[in-house]
């Protein structure tokens, strides 16, 4: 697609007053194009030169008012696993993404962009995972994005061109949902668990590689899936190490044992006595990494950002900002969470 092409072309992002919806406008902003929000919530740092139309996806008729008139769709929308709510994960994640790809159709939307989640693989059984790897999601927040993904493979059955894009965790700056609780703890010097030796590797993807390969899908005509994720990615334990050694706050990593640490990370989730939720507890312990071939072929795109980069940019954020965050917050990526139980795991550490 060409600047001029771009510069006429209207995007509309859903959930775009969220942590990574509020990153993609910016990167399709610094591509020419121009861009619509629809959220909730307006957040306060919108640009002034972005439309802003407020509703819930849950609501057809909001989304159908909020996508006419636009050329590509762009849907990141979800409850995320912080969440814990059966409910909203459905209505939210499975309803409301078959309320934007309705309206999407019925508005002859030129593409639409979903983003998913590499939860819909669960505990995958072999590693590297490809977009040929089958969906087998263990817990309900995977299940309502798989499901999601369902509904995007039967509108494009049926002419709407869409695109799906699957990313690791997404770190950068300004992320914080669970990661405020781990960037509090290091801050002050607390130690930092680890399940088992911590041996296990683990992928993120910085938001603006992941706004990129998004707005890239954008641009190529045809359904396909993507998984994104950084190529520069090692042990959890590795992670962190680094971490800490960036603060210099005194914070050490420490092993404990994996399966009585995942049980209570089970029970107190379910009890509502920690923010963790049912994949947290699923996958902190193991190994998940994408193989991103498909996207660097497809789409010529590249991850500029490694693991180390990111998990050392997002607690220099945090640092910068935590007073701020903690008077305003937004979504669930870009808002503090409670500690609950875990403020005495921090002191028996």
């Amino acid at each position: 697609m060409s600047q001029g092409e771009r510069a006429a072309a209207i995007a509309l992002v859903t959930g775009g007053s969220g942590y990574f919806g509020s990153r993609l406008v910016e990167r399709l902003l610094a591509r020419g194009y121009r861009c619509r929000v629809f959220d909730i919530n307006d957040a306060g740092d919108r640009p002034a030169a972005v439309g802003f139309a407020r509703g819930d996806v849950r609501d057809y008729e909001a989304v159908r008012r909020a996508t006419s008139g636009v050329d590509l769709v762009f849907n990141n929308v979800a409850q995320v696993p912080v969440a814990k709510d059966r409910e909203l994960f459905r209505s939210v994640n499975v309803l409301g993404t078959e309320h934007v790809l309705r309206a999407a159709r019925e508005a002859g939307v030129r593409k639409v962009v979903h983003t998913s989640s590499s939860a819909v693989y669960g505990a995958p059984a072999s590693l590297p995972v490809t977009e040929e790897t089958p969906l087998a999601p263990a817990e309900a927040y995977g299940r309502a994005k798989a499901d999601a993904e369902a509904l995007c493979v039967r509108y494009a059955a049926q002419g709407l061109d869409v695109s799906i894009v699957r990313p690791r965790t997404i770190l950068g700056h300004g992320r914080l949902g669970i990661f405020h609780l781990l960037f509090e703890w290091v801050s002050d010097g607390a130690n930092v668990p680890v399940l088992g030796r911590g041996d296990n590797r683990y992928q993120f993807v910085h938001a603006d590689d992941l706004a990129e390969a998004c707005a890239l899908a954008g641009e190529r005509r045809g359904a396909a899936a993507y998984n994104i994720g950084t190529d520069r990615y090692g042990s959890m334990r590795e992670l962190l190490e680094t971490l800490v050694r960036h603060a210099g706050t005194g914070s050490r990593v420490r092993s404990v044992p994996m399966a009585p640490a995942v049980a209570a990370m089970r029970l107190t989730g379910a009890l509502g006595l920690s923010p963790l939720g049912p994949y947290h507890a699923l996958m902190y312990g193991r190994s998940m990494y994408f193989d991103t071939a498909k996207a660097r072929a497809q789409l010529g795109w590249t991850p500029r950002y490694s693991n180390d980069d990111m998990i050392v940019e997002s607690y220099d954020w945090f640092l910068a900002h935590r007073h701020e965050t903690a008077a305003a917050p937004m979504s669930s990526h870009r808002s503090p969470v409670r500690e609950g139980i875990l403020a005495l795991v921090r002191r028996l550490l």
